[in-house]
């Protein structure tokens, strides 16, 4: 048997430490909330949020889907910063169902607060994109100016 010399001893160390350093789990850095006037912060990474809250807590399906509209609804050009209310009722009154989980929540009324609220334009734009996501008529769409 042949005896490995410092340069064989040398390419295994490093290759063991490439490997341990490879196992070790990176936890990825969440983004802290600022008080820029909107409930979830105002900057998201993507318009589909976790499901859950800053402290880790599982947000309801309504606050969840309040929190993706928002973060969809940032991403279109005219409307800046936004923030997005849904009142919804129980599964066998309401308007739109729109869950695949066991209660379906049924959305009544939509409230957006937007940047660009003052455009006529942003705002049949936001009424066109609820209407199609929830199947809700316009007049219970409100689309009102952020100060």
């Amino acid at each position: 048997m042949k005896k490995w010399d410092k340069q064989q001893w040398l390419i295994l160390l490093l290759l063991g430490a490439i490997l341990l350093v490879m196992a070790i789990p990176v936890k990825e850095k969440s983004e802290k909330s600022t008080a820029s006037g909107t409930a979830y912060g105002s900057s998201h990474k993507s318009p589909y949020e976790d499901p859950y809250d800053e402290t880790g807590q599982a947000l309801t399906e309504r606050a969840a889907l309040e929190r993706q509209l928002e973060g969809l609804l940032k991403q279109v050009e005219g409307i800046g910063q936004v923030q997005v209310m849904l009142m919804s009722g129980d599964a066998s009154d309401g308007i739109a169902s729109f869950s695949a989980q066991e209660e379906d929540i049924k959305v009544k009324g939509v409230l957006i607060v937007a940047q660009g609220g003052d455009d006529p334009v942003v705002v049949r734009n936001i009424q066109e994109a609820v209407m199609a996501l929830f199947q809700v008529e316009a007049h219970k769409i409100k689309v009102m100016k952020m100060k």
